[in-house]
């Protein structure tokens, strides 16, 4: 059968397929997405298998087996991997030498789901490296037929493994918690993924987990699982004071993401996590690369620099960080949006990955987290601020157009528009699929950081259809 092309259009994102279970996403499609990706695999000489994997929202289980069923039809063996967190999924893909799919809505509501590809060793699929041809399948009647035109004759096997053991083991190998002090972890896996994961990573005694929303629920009745917004650490950072806990670790849905939170209830920038992991990646392997995209803070490369590794500079967006580490071999990299990505991970991101840095971090210090992350946290920084355009490229222009020409004033478009001094930058750059424009600031204190936000949020709103959509930090 063929599919509606509106419906693939709104369904086939810049990174994965997301949509609204089943107007939008249903076994059909997931079907036809998998035997699809089979198809573009085979065309690129590239399919030996195939793992899936699925979170804890309800309608995973289902279309999983349809994505596995399609796959199967051609030809291809499937090993499902059951309930899995995403950098699961990418570890099983990396272990087993095979292409994976990952059903997962991440911190999207409860009737999202979707599904995120990749192929063997984890390396990304996004619309540029197959998403694109995979839908160009799905809407022709290629999505039921071989490229003979007959179905294939021997269908694959679906067999079902647990690799959650392995998982485990493997990221403990990467880092060693167990020589440092005692500390007492507050985790909140928000209904997520992480309740699954996390016992199974952070079972040492050195370790004392304090579980919040551990219970694996799609509907995710506590809050959203999405830590990036401040109202959903609020829980994490109120439990870590009360606790008197050494740190408190926040996971999104689908548990890729890690989001940290001091001793003191106050909450960690991404930015700030990501020079801490450069230092440690770069004192076991001195003059590496490190990866970070445009909206962290200076004090990345600044840190990266002066632990005398080569900051790499990169657009915003996983499938960028993959292709730059893949290209310049870096040992690390890491997001403002809270993904952090590792080598010796496939250069896939890990959110427990970068939470067992932090801890192996603060075991081996004699200070509390906030102390120990002081050096890194050097600027004021606005948080991501959406605001709704009617006209993104031209109020962009206006933007870029207030700001050139003054005294000591550098403009990049690398992603967006990028303006720098001496002591501060923005960074406005538009939404892949809304008509946002997303503003990022920082400055050397927030003084100069309020005029700044303020003076380019005043020329952003300036359309009299625009406001604001919302903002996180």
């Amino acid at each position: 059968m063929t599919h509606d092309p509106e419906l693939l259009s709104a369904v086939f994102k810049a990174y994965d397929i997301r949509g609204v279970v089943p107007d939008q996403l249903d076994d059909s499609m997931c079907r036809a997405v998998g035997a699809a990706f089979v198809d573009v695999l085979r065309d690129e000489g590239a399919v030996g298998g195939m793992v899936v994997g699925y979170d804890m929202r309800p309608t995973s289980p289902g279309l999983a087996a349809a994505f596995a069923a399609g796959a199967a039809s051609r030809g291809v063996d499937v090993t499902v991997i059951g309930l899995a967190s995403t950098d699961e999924l990418y570890f099983a893909s990396g272990l087993l030498g095979v292409p994976g799919a990952m059903f997962t809505a991440s911190h999207n509501p409860a009737q999202y789901n979707g599904i995120k590809l990749c192929r063997a060793g984890a390396a990304p699929v996004g619309q540029d490296t197959g998403l694109s041809a995979i839908r160009g399948r799905v809407e022709s009647a290629d999505a039921d037929a071989d490229a003979d035109g007959a179905r294939a004759t021997a269908p694959g096997r679906i067999t079902q493994r647990d690799l959650l053991t392995e998982y485990a083991s493997y990221l403990r190998g990467l880092v060693d918690v167990s020589t440092g002090r005692p500390l007492t972890v507050v985790v909140d896996a928000g209904n997520g993924m992480a309740g699954l994961t996390v016992p199974a990573v952070l079972s040492d005694p050195t370790l004392t987990v304090v579980p919040m929303y551990f219970e694996l629920d799609g509907t995710f009745p506590n809050h959203e699982a999405n830590p990036i917004e401040p109202a959903n650490l609020v829980d994490l950072q109120r439990e870590v004071v009360a606790r008197g806990a050494d740190v408190g670790l926040a996971f999104d849905g689908d548990a890729d993401r890690c989001f940290v939170v001091d001793e003191r209830g106050e909450v960690v920038t991404p930015s700030t996590l990501t020079a801490l992991i450069a230092t440690r990646e770069l004192a076991r392997e001195p003059g590496a690369s490190v990866v970070h995209n445009l909206i962290t803070s200076r004090a990345v490369p600044e840190v990266v620099t002066e632990c005398g590794g080569t900051p790499v500079r990169t657009r915003v967006g996983h499938s960028f960080i993959k292709q730059v580490m893949a290209e310049t071999g870096a040992v690390f990299g890491g997001e403002h949006s809270g993904h952090f990505y590792f080598r010796d991970f496939w250069g896939a991101d890990s959110g427990l990955l970068a939470a067992l840095h932090t801890l192996a971090a603060l075991g081996e210090a004699t200070t509390p987290l906030s102390q120990l992350l002081r050096p890194f946290d050097r600027y004021a920084v606005s948080g991501e601020i959406n605001s709704t355009v009617t006209d993104p490229a031209g109020v962009t222009a206006q933007v870029r157009q207030a700001f050139a020409g003054r005294p000591g004033v550098a403009i990049d478009e690398l992603d967006g528009l990028t303006v720098g001094g001496d002591t501060w930058w923005f960074n406005l750059r538009p939404s892949n699929t809304e008509p946002l424009l997303r503003l990022n600031v920082e400055a050397s204190g927030p003084a100069e950081l309020a005029g700044l936000r303020d003076e380019v949020l005043s020329l952003v709103r300036s359309d009299p259809a625009s406001h604001q959509k919302g903002a996180s930090s």
